[in-house]
C-alpha cells in the first residue's frame, strides 16, 4: 500500500468528525505510507434543523452529498453511523466494510433535576426530548404519561437545551455520547424489553464505490464479523419491511451460546406513532446466513399486521412537496 493515498468523505458534525478520525487513524496504522485527506461537509439533515426529520424525507438525509463525492470520484470511502445509512445504496456504490459495534443501547439523560429518577419513575408530564419516531413510539407504549417533544441538533447543542431546563430529560445513543467522551451524561441505559434500538446503532459503515477492489482491501481490514453479521441481519429486516430511518421499526441481535459461536438471534419490533399498537417477535437462524434471519422475521411481522401500521405512517409523514 506504499505510496497510495485515500479520500473520506464526512459530515462536518463533531460525532461525524470523531468518528472519522478513528477510521483515518485505525487505517493509516494498518497501511504504512497511506496518505488519508478528510473531506468534511454539511448534509440536507444537518442544515434542516427546524424541521422534524420524519417531515422532510426519510432516505439518505445524512448521506447523499457523501455519495455524490464518491460517485463524481472526489472522495473514495464515506464514513457514516450506520444507522443513518439507507439499505438501499445507489447504483455503483457499496457497503464495504462494518466496524465493530460500541453498546447499541439509548440511554437516558436527565435534567439535574430528576438526578434521582429513572425512566419508570419521572413524574406524570416530564418533557422528553427525542427526534427518533422509533423511540417516540416505544416509550409512548409503555410510559403514556409522558410528555414527547421533537429535539434536533447535534449532541452538544441538544445537551445544552436539557441543561436549560427545554426538557426533563433526552433520549440519545449511548453510543455516540461515549465516542464524545460524554458517557458520564448517561444515567440510565434503557433495557431491550422497554427500548428496541435502530438497525445499525453502535456500528460505524464505511461505503465506498463496487469494483473499487483495491479500496476495499484497505477498508476491511476495519470489518469485525460478529457486528457484521448482526447489523446485516437488522438491515435486512428493515429493508424488507420497507422502512426508512424514520420510522418506529427497532430491533436487537445476539448471538446464542457462552462464546458466541451459535444461532444469530434477531429481535425486532413495528409500532404505531401513538404506540398504541406494537407488533414484538423474534427469528433465529445460522449466523452465516444473516439477511435470510432478518428476511424471515420482516414475514413474521407484516403476517401480523406490521405492514398495515407502516402503510399508515406513511401516509401520516410523508414530506410535504
Amino acid at each position: 500500500m506504499a505510496g497510495s493515498t485515500l479520500r473520506i468523505a464526512s459530515r462536518r458534525s463533531q460525532l461525524a468528525m470523531v468518528q472519522t478520525h478513528w477510521v483515518r487513524d485505525e487505517l493509516a496504522k494498518a497501511h504504512d505510507g497511506l496518505e488519508i485527506s478528510i473531506e468534511a461537509m454539511a448534509t440536507q439533515g444537518d442544515k434542516i434543523l427546524d424541521v422534524a426529520l420524519a417531515k422532510i424525507g426519510d432516505k439518505g438525509l445524512f448521506t447523499k452529498e457523501l455519495e455524490a463525492q464518491m460517485l463524481v470520484d472526489q472522495a473514495d470511502i464515506a464514513v457514516h453511523s450506520l444507522k443513518d445509512l439507507p439499505t438501499n445504496l445507489p447504483e455503483g456504490l457499496m457497503l464495504g466494510c462494518i466496524t465493530e459495534r460500541e453498546d447499541p443501547a439509548d440511554a437516558l439523560v436527565v435534567h439535574e433535576t430528576h438526578r434521582d429518577k429513572t425512566l419508570a419513575t419521572l413524574p406524570q408530564g416530564a418533557v422528553v426530548g427525542t427526534s427518533s419516531l422509533r423511540r417516540l413510539a416505544q416509550l409512548r407504549h409503555h410510559y403514556p404519561h409522558l410528555v414527547f417533544k421533537d429535539v434536533r441538533g447535534n449532541v452538544i447543542t441538544r445537551l445544552e437545551k436539557l441543561d436549560s431546563g427545554e426538557f426533563d430529560c433526552l433520549i440519545l445513543a449511548a453510543a455516540g455520547l461515549g465516542r464524545l467522551g460524554l458517557g458520564d451524561r448517561i444515567h440510565e441505559l434503557i433495557d431491550p424489553s422497554i427500548s428496541l434500538h435502530a438497525v445499525g446503532q453502535g456500528a460505524l459503515g464505511i461505503e465506498c464505490r463496487e469494483g473499487d477492489e483495491a479500496v476495499l482491501q484497505q477498508i476491511k481490514v476495519l470489518e469485525h464479523t460478529p457486528t457484521a453479521r448482526r447489523c446485516l441481519a437488522e438491515r435486512a429486516f428493515l429493508r424488507e419491511l420497507e422502512g426508512g430511518c424514520q420510522v418506529p421499526i427497532g430491533v436487537n441481535t445476539r448471538f446464542e451460546g457462552p462464546d458466541g459461536s451459535g444461532d444469530l438471534v434477531l429481535t425486532g419490533m413495528v409500532a404505531s406513532l401513538d404506540g398504541l399498537r406494537l407488533i414484538r417477535d423474534e427469528a433465529h437462524g445460522p449466523q452465516e446466513d444473516p439477511e435470510a434471519i432478518g428476511i424471515a422475521l420482516a414475514h413474521t411481522l407484516k403476517q401480523q399486521g406490521a405492514g398495515e401500521i407502516l402503510q399508515e405512517i406513511f401516509a401520516s409523514v410523508r414530506p410535504e412537496a
